[in-house]
């Protein structure tokens, strides 16, 4: 993919190359938290019903947070003191654990890091909605493979360096490492020309520009049915943050540290399938291309458990997100053809919370789930949730309005 021209010229756009590399670090810091703190707190306390708790409470809050968020990024343009304060919570909590864990009862842990929940979806829906203001409409394809391809580098990155510096250094290690990171990614964000841009509402309250986006993820047929798809994949997810631990110890034969391996092959997989397949877009509907991403997703997962060896899973994971990797591209442009420009940091904030949330649903159910039904059970149960999103998807998508949003 190096030599497409198209790639050379979005290179060349300005502001695009900040956000890349700044959007990618922080997410890198952000994607370690599921192995690095759930690692720690495995470690410290021998709860997996714990960690998975400790997970959920950093992710949780998007559900409330998000469209708020999003609403004041559309109603303002201003992104840049949200995105600070995002980092220096998320850090000031990490400090928190790592001081903590293992010595406050364990009920106070998944409060230490709840605050940070609240600007999560930042880093991911708050820099995914400036990339058409970034970047002109025929660089929108290839732009929204770049995204996804960044999302999935710090996926690829995150969880393979927590689970590295776990694995040699121990899980206090991981989480230093982690708060470092999401300091880092402060100079780094604030060199994105525009973050306090141009206002996009138009005018109205919070809570009406907020229950206005929500409107148009509900209402608009496509756009519906995409983000339920998204939602109910994501509650899968989520259980593989315990699962995955488990998964490598009690069925692999190695750490637990080895479940950042596991992400990291699944993320290394996406970011091929989205950088090979850019040229989908132009051939099948964007929704077309999500339903079969998560529908291949859904059936591949469900050979995880037959691996035998580290390299046989790691083989078996990076195949299934081939899959993922269009997919994923194909969501971020749905939103941006379906949504009013007016409703960009709207829309993209919500979307990314909802799955956010959906996410710490699936890691506060991993430890139970894991306890009652083994690692390998509970990732089965991930992989059938990918076709029941599916399912969701489809039916959403038959019923309710058909209208599209005309971009302004």
């Amino acid at each position: 993919m190096a030599q497409d021209p198209t790639l050379r010229v979005l290179a060349r756009q300005p502001g695009w190359p900040a956000l890349v590399t700044g959007g990618t670090v922080a997410r890198l810091a952000d994607e370690m938290f599921s192995v690095a703190v759930v690692l720690l707190v495995l470690e410290r306390t021998g709860s997996a019903a714990l960690a998975g708790a400790t997970v959920a409470a950093v992710t949780l809050p998007s559900l409330v947070s998000g469209p708020l968020l999003g609403a004041y990024i559309d109603l303002t343009g201003r992104r840049r003191w949200l995105l600070v304060l995002d980092r220096l919570v998320i850090a000031a909590g990490l400090v928190a654990l790592l001081a903590l864990a293992g010595s406050v009862p364990g009920w106070v842990l998944p409060l230490l890091v709840l605050a940070a929940g609240l600007t999560f979806p930042l880093s991911f829906g708050g820099l995914a909605s400036m990339i058409p203001v970034l970047v002109p409409e025929e660089l929108l394809a290839p732009a929204n493979a770049a995204e996804a391809s960044s999302l999935n580098t710090a996926l690829v990155i995150g969880p393979a360096l927590a689970g590295v510096l776990a694995g040699f250094l121990g899980a206090e290690a991981a989480v230093a490492t982690e708060a470092a990171l999401t300091l880092a990614a402060i100079p780094m964000i604030l060199r994105i020309p525009s973050l306090d841009g141009e206002r996009g509402g138009q005018g109205g309250t919070l809570l009406a520009t907020a229950l206005a986006g929500m409107r148009q993820l509900a209402t608009e047929s496509v756009l519906r049915s995409v983000t339920a798809t998204g939602v109910t994949s994501m509650v899968g997810f989520g259980l593989l943050t315990v699962a995955f631990p488990l998964f490598a110890a009690r069925s692999l034969g190695v750490d637990e540290s080895a479940a950042g391996y596991l992400w990291a092959a699944f993320a290394a997989g996406s970011i091929g399938g989205a950088l090979a397949l850019v040229r989908l877009q132009a051939r099948w509907r964007s929704e077309a291309i999500v339903l079969a991403g998560v529908s291949g997703l859904g059936a591949l997962m469900l050979l995880w458990p037959l691996a035998g060896s580290l390299a046989a899973a790691l083989a078996l994971v990076a195949l299934a997100g081939l899959t993922d990797g269009p997919a994923l591209a194909a969501t971020y442009a749905v939103r941006q053809q379906r949504t009013p420009r007016a409703l960009y940091g709207q829309v993209f904030t919500t979307a990314a919370s909802l799955k956010i949330g959906a996410f710490a649903i699936g890691a506060a159910l991993s430890g139970p789930a894991v306890g009652a039904l083994g690692a390998g059970g509970t990732i089965i149960v991930a992989a059938l949730l990918q076709l029941v999103a599916v399912a969701v998807g489809l039916l959403l998508a038959r019923t309710g309005s058909g209208r599209s949003a005309a971009l302004d």
